[in-house]
């Protein structure tokens, strides 16, 4: 078909493929962090995201992004919705060069990972029941708008907003909606003597945040929706502050504690990729190390804002990317070449994307508690304080994670 560039398509449908084995590599991520009869309960709060968030995205969610912008808030939701007229035609709008069904596919990649991301704020607490409810109403009522807003056409983007990767759309969202969360549900309950803090699997950590770091290339990179030159400097600078960001972070953990920790460097990663992310097609390769090593000492920083707020942020989602995609998308202000991708870092650039998180954060905050508080009333919500101490994994899933040398039948004959 005319317009059609093969070679385009192919590097969009990688960068789609990596996108969506990021939600389960998340998955891994947290069930490692957590504790281990809690491991299941968290891989799965994340999994079924690929099934509740693809369903809606067929039904009315992309649509509501990507569809004819009524007033700046919002898209129609009957333009394509039931992918009605998104076929393997490109619609300049948003692809020139690849089938409008890739651009469907690709953002659908990101939708499913973003309530995903909450999941390690609220580890323990959170009956599934109710999260399969909230995250159903909390990426039609957070999710779509905010998307709209800055890659749909809405208000945010006319006022020339910009956020390539989801620094704002997916952090800055997730992350606030994720610490609101915590808050809500207060504090977890703790055996006499058990420590906060008290992974399952170090290993099972890294395995994870290696598959994110090689995911990120395709969830920052793609959004060139070509195998070009900006896509190149996406790539580039993905894995420059990654880097540094591991670095940086390892370098204030030693400074503080004497010693370097393994679960620091990978989560210090993981917080500079996530602040690179709204930057990542804007700024030279020099300016990514930049933003990784702002990033890190923010987000590391960022500690103590949390304990101050006395939040019980189980994975402390909210530092690493609530906080990192805010100070990646000011950074766009500061640091943003006309060389790269059209924007230039100035004041005006600096306030708009300030104020873009602003309103992001706060919608956000407000949604997730208005859905909280309506399914506290429905009695659903909370997961009782007996069930917490003695893991959701058997209550909910009727599982555990590790049974090692077959102890469960041994111990029921």
């Amino acid at each position: 078909m005319q317009g059609i560039n093969a070679g385009d398509t192919a590097f969009v449908l990688m960068c789609t493929a990596l996108v969506c084995m990021m939600t389960p590599a998340l998955a891994l991520f947290y069930g490692g962090l957590v504790k281990q009869r809690d491991m299941l309960s968290i891989m799965i709060q994340n999994f079924v995201c690929m099934g509740v968030v693809g369903l809606i995205w067929v039904f009315g969610g992309f649509s509501l992004v990507f569809g004819p912008d009524i007033n700046g808030v919002i898209g129609n939701i009957s333009t394509y919705f039931g992918m009605y007229h998104v076929g393997i035609g490109p619609n300049p709008a948003y692809a020139k060069s690849v089938p409008f069904i890739m651009v469907f596919a690709y953002q659908m990649m990101f939708a499913i990972i973003t309530p995903a991301l909450m999941t390690g704020a609220f580890v323990g607490r959170f009956q599934f029941g109710a999260y399969l409810l909230f995250i159903a109403f909390w990426t039609g009522l957070v999710y779509l708008p905010a998307a709209h807003w800055i890659w749909g056409g809405g208000f945010l983007a006319k006022m020339g907003v910009v956020d390539f990767a989801g620094g704002i759309v997916i952090h800055t969202a997730a992350g606030f909606s994720a610490l609101a969360t915590a808050a809500y549900l207060g504090k977890r309950k703790l055996g006499v003597g058990e420590k906060e803090s008290m992974p399952a699997s170090l290993p099972l950590v890294a395995l994870g945040a290696g598959l994110l770091w090689f995911g990120w290339f395709g969830f920052n990179a793609g959004g060139a929706y070509a195998a070009d030159a900006l896509a190149a400097y996406a790539f580039t600078n993905t894995m420059l502050a990654g880097s540094i960001a591991m670095l940086v972070w390892m370098f204030w953990e030693w400074l503080e504690t004497r010693r370097p920790s393994f679960s620091g460097v990978l989560v210090g990663a993981v917080a500079g990729l996530a602040t690179i992310t709204p930057a990542s097609g804007y700024v030279e390769p020099m300016a990514a190390l930049l933003i990784g090593a702002a990033g890190a000492t923010v987000c590391y920083y960022a500690r103590y804002v949390q304990k101050w707020l006395k939040i019980d942020d189980t994975l402390e989602v909210w530092r690493a990317h609530g906080v990192g995609g805010v100070t990646g998308a000011l950074l766009i202000g500061v640091l943003a070449s006309s060389h790269i991708n059209q924007v230039q870092a100035s004041a005006h650039q600096l306030g708009v994307q300030a104020l873009a998180v602003a309103i992001v954060a706060a919608w956000a905050v407000i949604i997730t508690l208005v859905l909280l508080k309506a399914l506290d009333a429905m009695g659903i919500l909370r997961v009782p304080e007996e069930v917490q101490l003695a893991g959701l994994d058997v209550a909910e899933t009727g599982e555990r994670a590790v049974n090692l040398w077959n102890m469960d039948s041994k111990r029921a004959e």
